[in-house]
């Protein structure tokens, strides 16, 4: 049988499980709803703040269910959501054909294992305390309210004087890297950096040591002969983002760089940031597992419908002892979606607010400007120009192919305009594209190396990442 609310909150492991559920019953948490109804199945994708949205899916027939986010709760607020979405407004659920994960799902699968208890903790739960709004019934006091303003105030002057006196610990430790020299700095990263790291998240810059605590395997990836100049580029970066942060701490990009990210719930509130409703393509992903044991895991797209090249990259952070997680995008897919972006110099990084339609059939060519084909790196020098301290810049560089040196390294080379401009490239290619004739290619710039992504050939999409 169908979900009504009763079963719902029969479902539910306790009360808190409830009242988060509902706040995702909103269409806007949600980028894919879908049923078939044949089966008696309802699924969907429930964005959360990274790349990949959560997958629950939901039997209507025995009230199973099944979601890929980490709670140790069953059924989980997203699992609840979905139901309780399919009680109270069915037609938000489009016809669509089962997806492979959930017929996974129904082959695993235990029969009957959904059916809500009975007993006296059901009665501890109830769908009407979850939808009424978490405020005092009582007007509070004003005194109560400027004691509370006052401690919020309080904790946040006193987060950035703490940041502000790891900064100036900082900017001592890059001056002795320099005293010492390069050669000594390279060789002994890991262990530099992992202290200065440390006093960092001491002093609440986490992200900021996050990104020191990376700079070692950044180094290492390198030739030996490319090392020190990298080491230095990077050192002068993070000289000019802890200036940059002193001249205005409350800015709100500097502040994700230094110290934290805003939620998904905030950004999504949040006016001033930017929002594109367009054809998306995923370009192509990179993950990397990360020293403190968390998985970086960064999904690229192209603007189909801009005029100028405009990317988007949709970030992710989980620990590596999860496992690999089931993906929701695949080099190479088009969907129609709005993207809210994070308030920036430079906007890069997104949420998908809402997705709408696959759209992989399209023919929709990557978009092409002239400046790029005078100046494939045009792109790159603004983003610079807005943000020196941002360290990769997407580029999507013209007509040109890959190409090895004496040395058996590859290089991308331009073949029309540019003066003939090569750029060396970061990873291996395969040996069927050397030669190739590509049309146009997506990658990541450092300064220095080029990450590719994605490219376009006379025998069609290439995926490099």
């Amino acid at each position: 049988m169908a979900f009504d609310l009763k079963t719902v909150e029969a479902l539910a492991p306790d009360q808190a499980s409830l009242s988060a559920a509902s706040k995702l019953t909103k269409r806007s948490h949600w980028v894919r709803l879908e049923r078939n109804d044949a089966q008696g199945l309802i699924w969907g994708e429930c964005q959360g703040s990274g790349a990949n949205p959560y997958r629950a899916v939901a039997d209507t027939g025995d009230h199973g269910s099944k979601c890929t986010c980490p709670s140790r709760k069953f059924p989980c607020k997203h699992a609840l959501a979905l139901m309780w979405i399919e009680a109270t407004a069915d037609q938000s659920f489009a016809a669509g054909e089962t997806p492979e994960w959930v017929n996974d799902w129904l082959g695993r699968r235990r029969k009957g294992t959904g059916k809500p208890e009975s007993g006296a903790e059901s009665g501890k739960k109830s769908i009407i305390e979850a939808q009424t709004p978490q405020e005092s019934a009582k007007t509070e006091d004003p005194a109560a309210t400027q004691r509370r303003e006052a401690a919020q105030r309080k904790r946040a002057d006193t987060t950035q004087r703490s940041i502000a006196a790891g900064l100036d610990e900082l900017d001592q430790w890059i001056a002795d890297q320099l005293r010492l020299g390069l050669s000594g700095f390279i060789d002994a990263s890991t262990e530099r950096c992992r202290r200065i790291a440390a006093r960092l998240v001491d002093a609440k810059a986490a992200a900021l040591a996050s990104r020191i605590d990376e700079l070692p395997s950044r180094l290492i990836a390198l030739r030996a002969e490319e090392r020190p100049e990298a080491a230095l580029r990077h050192l002068g970066k993070l000289v000019l983002l802890a200036k940059a942060w002193r001249a205005a701490p409350d800015n709100p990009d500097l502040w994700r760089m230094v110290a934290t990210s805003e939620t998904r719930d905030q950004l999504l509130a949040n006016p001033d940031a930017p929002r594109v409703e367009s054809l998306w393509e995923v370009l192509g992903e990179k993950i990397e597992t990360r020293r403190d044991g968390l998985v970086s895991h960064a999904t690229w797209l192209l603007d189909l419908k801009a005029m100028t090249p405009r990317f988007a990259v949709l970030q992710d952070y989980y620990p590596a002892s999860a496992g690999k997680r089931l993906q929701a995008f695949s080099p190479g897919d088009r969907f129609v979606a709005r993207l809210v972006f994070y308030p920036s110099s430079a906007p890069l990084r997104a949420l998908v607010a809402e997705r709408f339609a696959d759209a992989s059939a399209t023919a929709e060519a990557w978009p092409d400007n002239e400046e790029s084909r005078r100046d494939p790196l045009a792109l790159h020098v603004a983003r610079q120009h807005a943000a020196p301290w941002d360290t990769d810049s997407p580029l999507l560089l013209p007509l040109g192919m890959i190409l090895r040196d004496e040395d058996d390294r590859p290089w991308w080379q331009a073949a029309e305009h540019a003066g003939g401009m090569a750029l060396p490239l970061a990873d291996a290619v395969p040996k069927a594209v050397f030669g190739l004739t590509l049309q146009a290619t997506a990658g990541l710039w450092d300064g220095a190396r080029l990450s590719l992504l994605a490219a376009q050939s006379p025998y069609g999409r290439l995926d490099l990442s």
